[in-house]
């Protein structure tokens, strides 16, 4: 089996896209597997490298923008070419944190409620509905970059100013307080709950991938019952956004015992310090293992067949049981 691993695109997140695609190239040779790494910047190039034209699988490394948002999937998709993670639909309903919020709040799911702009009204009008602080984010952003917490009314409206840049929708979002925790996806399964406990404020860009700024603790330090709880949440809005292979579903638990949804993420990170690959972990699963269980979903959906049963090409990795489930 051939595997190309594509990697770093144009988005704001490229260097995190890079360290994704490297650690995966590296497991995935671990494992046996002959794999080439492709890095470019426009989507549209990768369908002009030979190691993707070859390949039986490209696993997706790319992260924010047309990498993740369902436009690379849909070329890939249109092209014949299987690869790993969500489709161009999954992808784009997860990468729009307004649409994303809305089907998740259909499903009977709990976020916290929010405003959008534009349209919006005035800061004052904001505060006044939301509350203070706020959470002021680009809708289509990851990794936590383009996100900020204001505090006052100049400070939502220095937020909303500096917004204009983003070229997006901006979410207003009203701020919970409460313990943040995140479900990772893997098949039909729900990886063990992790808890994070960032150095700042919030789990930002610099608590995400600083070594030191952040504490994340699997599997988190919960109630069964609770853990259960998140668990299922976490595989419904999986279903709901119509996502599959694997994904990151990140929540705020509130002294209430409410459970918050804030967003999934259709290509969560892979590198060291990514929160998926921790997740693994606590299931018993090795970062090479993971990697190839990832591959051996998408080959699966060969249309040719090749290698659709996943199995004769790794059949070491077992497909259930390994999270305590049968």
């Amino acid at each position: 089996m051939k595997v190309a691993v594509l990697m770093g695109g144009s988005s704001d997140e490229r260097e995190v896209s890079l360290a994704s695609g490297a650690q995966v190239v590296d497991a995935l040779r671990e494992a046996g597997v002959e794999v080439e790494g492709v890095d470019r910047r426009s989507v549209f190039e990768f369908l002009e490298a030979p190691a993707v034209r070859e390949a039986d699988v490209c696993f997706l490394a790319l992260h924010g923008g047309a990498g993740e948002d369902g436009t690379l999937q849909a070329l890939l998709s249109e092209a014949g070419v299987v690869y790993t993670g969500s489709d161009h639909l999954g992808c784009a309903l997860a990468m729009d944190k307004d649409v994303s919020k809305r089907l998740v709040r259909d499903a009977g799911i709990a976020t916290p409620e929010w405003l959008t702009a534009p349209p919006a009204p005035e800061a004052k009008v904001v505060v006044e509905r939301l509350g203070l602080p706020l959470v002021v984010k680009a809708s289509g952003g990851g990794s936590s970059l383009r996100l900020e917490v204001a505090r006052t009314v100049k400070e939502v409206e220095e937020a909303l100013e500096r917004s204009r840049s983003w070229d997006d929708v901006v979410v207003m979002e009203r701020w919970v307080e409460g313990r943040e925790v995140t479900v990772g996806i893997l098949g039909e399964d729900a990886l063990p709950v992790g808890e994070i406990e960032p150095a700042h404020d919030f789990f930002d860009y610099a608590c995400k991938y600083e070594p030191g700024l952040a504490q994340e603790i699997f599997p988190a330090r919960l109630d069964a019952a609770v853990s259960t709880h998140i668990s299922e949440l976490a595989r419904r809005a999986h279903r709901m956004l119509r996502l599959r292979d694997y994904s990151r579903v990140d929540f705020i638990l509130d002294e209430a015992g409410t459970v918050w949804f804030l967003e999934a993420n259709a290509l969560p990170g892979l590198t060291a310090n990514s929160l998926l690959p921790k997740a693994a972990a606590a299931a018993g699963l090795t970062f090479s293992q993971l990697c190839v269980r990832i591959v051996t979903l998408a080959a699966r959906r060969s249309p040719t067949g090749r290698n659709s049963a996943g199995d004769q090409v790794f059949g070491d990795v077992p497909r259930r049981g390994i999270f305590g489930m049968s």
